[in-house]
């Protein structure tokens, strides 16, 4: 099961934690405080942050290490790094990438951070009280994946206040980051040049907005001499022009979409689509799409929607918005259930398809189908909280309370509320049919008892 797997995980992320690295000047500032509180919870962009990166980990010199990639709902131009392999990328800092390559350029020399163990290298010295405690900011951190507030706070209950002190990269970690992220970005198959580009780009817009300097600068300062240095070599490697991917410019269109109102990213888009013409042409009727769909305009939208449905016919991030439109009723479709059995088996690992299926599913109480899906994707993705929230909703349809109980402890634990899946836990005992589950829910309890325990002792 699930929790006996995190447990174990727990102690392991414990036992290492003095090799995590971070990127931030700090482990966790008040300002990553600040940004982390703005967690943006949207399953295709960090869907695709986590593709982007992950494809860049596997040409780093640790691919078997452990990362996740999450989006936070800023405009300022940053990215940091958590403890634990956690590396957060603010809007504001892919809406300024002109391209795929410039975004992964930055992810590279992040992720060049963390392999290349700079932060251990500067909290070696740092003691930690006991197992227990280490245990415990390890739960905070891989709550971070679905309530990163929360974590912050564990973080701070167990006084893990000690490793928080101002860390400066000295210029040899970031010359390093960027030449161990070069060579990430040339690897992956990017191109480059954007490297250099984009950290100018950068440059040249803190000149221009004197005292506003862009965060990302102020935390991974970027001197001339890093630039040159970075321009130096990518002369010496082979030119190769990269087109950026669909979804690039998809994600863009949505976070317009989501940091405008309606009616600014419908005229927005329209801007683009007309005699301007501005942006990838698919992406930006996307978001007008999207737009529309949001002011419950849904004949237009529907109208909108065929040129871009007959322009691209697979694509995960289109299909999900071809979903909810028939969800919204903009498209009939006498038969939604099967649309989303198709689309699934497309893009199984699409995970806003398969909480859009998992409503339908509920919704026209194919609750039989509904669990079927759940535990095959909680399976896949056991850190995800919503998963556990859709199988309690299927399993409370069903008056299945064991159950039902179980998911919903999971789901607590995965929010930072150890409290709360332990109470979760207790009523699963008490409602408890399946012998076997009943084995699992007690060990479960013993092992979440303890770390509460601890938690308190170190209040």
């Amino acid at each position: 099961m699930f929790a006996v797997l995190c447990s174990t995980a727990l102690f392991s992320h414990a036992e290492g934690l003095p090799d995590l690295g971070d990127v931030s000047q700090e482990v966790i500032s008040p300002q990553q405080e600040r940004q982390i509180k703005s967690y943006l919870n949207d399953a295709e962009v960090a869907d695709y942050l986590n593709l982007l990166g992950g494809s860049l980990v596997l040409n780093s010199s640790e691919p078997g290490q452990p990362f996740e990639f999450f989006a936070i709902n800023d405009n300022a131009i940053n990215a940091f790094a958590m403890p634990g392999g956690f590396i957060g990328v603010n809007t504001g800092l892919i809406l300024t990438s002109q391209s795929e390559s410039e975004l992964a350029s930055v992810l590279s020399h992040e992720i060049a951070h963390v392999t290349q163990h700079h932060i251990a290298r500067l909290i070696a010295g740092q003691k930690f009280d006991s197992l227990a405690s280490m245990a415990l900011i390890a739960a905070a951190i891989l709550s971070a994946r679905s309530n990163p507030d929360a974590a912050m706070a564990s973080i701070a209950g167990v006084q893990a206040v000690g490793i928080q002190r101002q860390i400066n990269f000295t210029r040899v970690h970031e010359q390093e980051a960027d030449r161990i992220g070069l060579s990430i970005l040339q690897k992956s198959g990017f191109d480059t040049r954007a490297m250099p580009t984009f950290f100018e780009r950068l440059q040249k817009s803190s000149r221009l907005l004197e005292g506003n300097t862009p965060t990302y600068l102020r935390t991974h300062p970027v001197t001339n001499e890093r630039v040159a240095d970075v321009a130096n070599r990518v002369q010496q490697l082979p030119y190769r022009p990269v087109a950026s991917s669909l979804d690039f410019h998809l994600v863009r269109a949505k976070l317009h979409t989501l940091q405008k109102n309606p009616q600014q990213a419908i005229a927005y888009f329209n801007a683009a689509l007309g005699k301007q013409k501005f942006g990838n042409p698919v992406a930006q009727r996307y978001g007008l799409v999207n737009a529309l769909l949001k002011t419950r305009e849904l004949e237009l939208a529907a109208r909108e929607f065929t040129p871009l449905r007959k322009h691209v016919q697979t694509n995960a991030m289109i299909t999900t918005l071809a979903g909810q439109l028939r969800r919204a009723g903009a498209i009939n479709d006498k038969d939604i259930v099967a649309f989303y059995r198709t689309a699934t088996q497309n893009f199984p690992q699409h995970r806003a398809l398969i909480y859009d299926y998992s409503e339908v599913l509920l919704q026209n109480k194919r609750y039989g189908d509904a669990v079927t899906l759940l535990n095959q994707q909680v399976a896949l993705h056991p850190n995800d909280a919503h998963l556990y929230e859709l199988q309690a909703r299927t399993y409370a349809a069903l008056g299945r309370h064991q159950e039902e109980h179980h998911a919903i402890a999971y789901y607590y634990l995965l929010n930072g509320n150890l409290r709360g899946a332990i109470e979760q836990l207790e009523l699963a005992k008490k409602a408890g049919t399946n012998f076997q589950e009943l084995s699992t829910i007690e060990t479960e309890l013993r092992q979440f008892r303890e770390f509460a325990a601890a938690q308190e002792k170190n209040h």
